[in-house]
């Protein structure tokens, strides 16, 4: 009851104000060191955002922020299979109604052929960059959520040109985060079967030095994703416990730290069986 009390009172925040709620809620979840806490407490913020997106249906203000928060549970807090589908949906759905309301253009692109995305994309400018990274972020994971379906999979080419158009723009976006999700997207297939774990492995060293190492899921998931397909067992411990042995609070980044700990623990303790 009290939990409801608060987005209640939350809600009924004047106008002027409502704007910002989103932003500091989620600078405030991200800066938790409690992820049991956020995992919790998430799902009211979810559906504060529901109600807000409901009231406000085009204001990106609120879309993007939804989308970032449905995708971030469905990855990490989803209880089932199912459940990380759904909130996948949603996410992909926040971000596409976003991004189709600012650059329609580009919105009717993506279901055409590349060269049709990358001639859309080279109207834009650094303006957007939310807007395309949101929604490549948001796309990213319900391919993921979905990765028993080929045709999600079959749209993971379109995918990396809307994360290499941010990149290009800014190299260092959301603390080496845009980097990560191309290092994960280069390293699903080994060289024998036409991967580029050599891409993996640049993406991956960008993404630690854009957020001076500060962003631990880097590490994690260079460990996870490249060192493993690579079986590089000497790389793979080495990551970890770095991410072990360093400070999570940081920026920003507080609360994936957190979890990329717990996920390094449970990689290495697996690592011997994994690399004999």
């Amino acid at each position: 009851m009290n939990r409801l009390l608060i987005i209640i009172a939350i809600i009924s925040i004047q106008a002027c104000s409502i704007g910002n709620l989103p932003q500091n809620l989620s600078r405030s979840m991200m800066n938790q060191e409690d992820p049991e806490l956020v995992r919790t407490a998430a799902p009211a913020y979810l559906l504060m955002l529901d109600a807000l997106v409901a009231t406000y249906p085009d204001e990106e203000a609120f879309l993007i922020p939804a989308a970032k928060l449905y995708g971030a549970y469905a990855g990490v807090f989803a209880n089932d299979k199912e459940q990380t589908k759904r909130m996948a949906n949603r996410s992909k759905s926040y971000a596409q109604h976003a991004l189709c309301e600012n650059e329609e253009d580009l919105c009717l692109a993506l279901d055409k052929k590349i060269e049709n995305i990358k001639t859309e994309l080279t109207d834009l400018d650094e303006d957007e960059l939310v807007l395309v990274y949101t929604y490549a972020a948001s796309w990213a994971s319900w391919i993921q959520a979905n990765s028993t379906d080929w045709d999600a999979i079959a749209q993971l080419p379109k995918v990396k040109v809307l994360f290499n158009w941010v990149l290009k723009y800014d190299p260092d976006y959301d603390n080496g985060t845009a980097q990560i999700y191309m290092g994960v997207l280069e390293s699903q297939l080994p060289p024998s079967l036409g991967g580029r774990p050599d891409l993996a492995k640049a993406h991956f060293d960008n993404a630690i030095r854009a957020s001076d190492g500060k962003n631990l899921m880097a590490k994690v998931l260079y460990a996870q994703q490249y060192a493993r397909l690579m079986f590089e067992q000497e790389l793979h411990d080495r990551l970890l416990n770095e991410v072990l042995d360093a400070e999570a609070q940081a920026e920003g980044l507080t609360l994936l730290n957190q979890l990329a700990k717990q996920q390094a623990k449970v990689l290495l303790a697996d690592s011997e069986d994994y690399f004999e």
